[in-house]
């Protein structure tokens, strides 16, 4: 399926474009397993996320050289592993040749859409070399302008989680991109893990529909389906969840994810909803997801923000950088965690290229403004 296709299949042209979110979830154990023992896991994800009637399944691939700086820090939601360690194993359980290029093709055997969230530029560079046709920016990443030019370069579609962003923030992603005439489409999110269904904010979807002209939809990280089937008949394009075996399995996030049966169970509803637009308003007249429609407009929880200075990012020199140099992109990671990096954010990434450096910086050294 090229470029134009996928995009067809994510702006609703087919259907809801329903999406199994594996993610990470083929680690399944504290212990570190040998390569082969993920790609056996991640391929029986597949094939059930398949048979539960998924029309793509989702991945996240790392590059720690240009993701994560060396820090010893622990997010909230997954004390399982300080970050720098956890996305150095994800890299090192994940190589190009014994991992992606199988799994992709064991996946377009299947006939179902492969994508990947690459959380670095470095990480979407490789992913366009195994070439996938779709990008998927995760809620941490949707300042992480480094990376989004280079995925908007590419000239495929990119979908956007806008989980733990203010209103401000996805304005000015939504700027960048369509300077960049970028294809994009934009995904309701929470970023709370699980999320109280009545902390939806379900109401959020139209309001962005509205506010940009964007294909919108749904990235859930409650449990249950009763609200992404409500999200369905808000209008609803494109509808992620984590999906897994079992939410009793180790690792970040199983814990928030759909088992087969109840993946089947939503995809189910979805066409249902789909093809009978009388069921509707029967979930949207449903108590909890009355609950959970929300303030109109987009709200930054207070359950979320404690996430953004561990997952924001700071722009710092990618190489050694000598005094006198005139600033390009591939001179420039986008680098977490922000709270501690100290250099300017990673949306500031236009101001600094094309400037001169003023001192000889060297690698993973910040880019601060009194340096350029």
């Amino acid at each position: 399926m090229n470029a134009p296709q996928i995009w067809g299949r994510v702006s609703g042209n087919k259907g809801v474009f329903v999406i199994a979110e594996i993610g990470k979830n083929f680690i399944q154990t504290e212990k570190e397993r040998p390569v082969e023992e993920y790609l056996d896991n991640a391929k029986a994800l597949v094939r059930a996320a398949h048979e539960s009637g998924a029309d793509a399944v989702k991945f996240q691939t790392h590059n720690v050289e240009d993701e994560q700086l060396n820090i010893n820090v622990v997010s909230p939601h997954f004390v399982g592993a300080d970050r720098y360690s956890w996305v150095r194993r994800n890299e090192e359980a994940t190589p190009t040749d014994k991992f992606w290029k199988p799994l992709k093709a064991y996946c377009d055997k299947l006939g179902i859409v492969f994508f990947s969230t690459p959380m670095s530029r470095g990480a979407a560079v490789k992913l366009n070399e195994l070439g996938v046709e779709l990008w998927k920016v995760g809620s941490g990443d949707i300042l992480d302008f480094v990376a989004l030019d280079f995925m908007a370069s590419t000239k495929k579609p990119i979908i956007i989680s806008t989980g733990m962003s203010t209103l401000e923030e996805i304005d000015k992603v939504v700027d960048f991109l369509k300077k960049k005439n970028a294809k994009f489409a934009m995904l309701h999110c929470v970023s709370k893990y699980p999320c109280p269904p009545e902390e939806l904010n379900l109401s959020t979807i139209s309001f962005l529909s509205e506010r940009y002209g964007i294909p919108m939809g749904f990235s859930d990280h409650s449990i249950g389906y009763d609200s992404a089937l409500a999200a369905a008949a808000l209008g609803a394009e494109i509808i992620e969840k984590h999906f897994s075996f079992s939410r009793e399995l180790w690792g970040s996030d199983h814990k928030v994810s759909m088992t087969p049966a109840e993946f089947k169970a939503m995809a189910a509803g979805i066409r249902a909803v789909e093809k009978n637009p009388s069921l509707k308003e029967e979930y949207l007249n449903k108590d909890i997801v009355k609950k959970g429609m929300g303030e109109t407009g987009k709200v930054l929880q207070d359950g979320e923000a404690k996430f953004r200075p561990l997952f924001r990012k700071s722009l710092m020199a990618g190489r050694n950088i000598p005094e006198g140099t005139i600033i390009t992109s591939e001179m420039l990671y986008a680098m977490r965690p922000q709270a501690y990096a100290g250099g300017l954010a990673s949306e500031n990434y236009e101001e600094v290229l094309g400037k001169k450096m003023k001192k000889t910086l060297n690698k993973f050294e910040p880019i601060t403004a009194d340096l350029i």
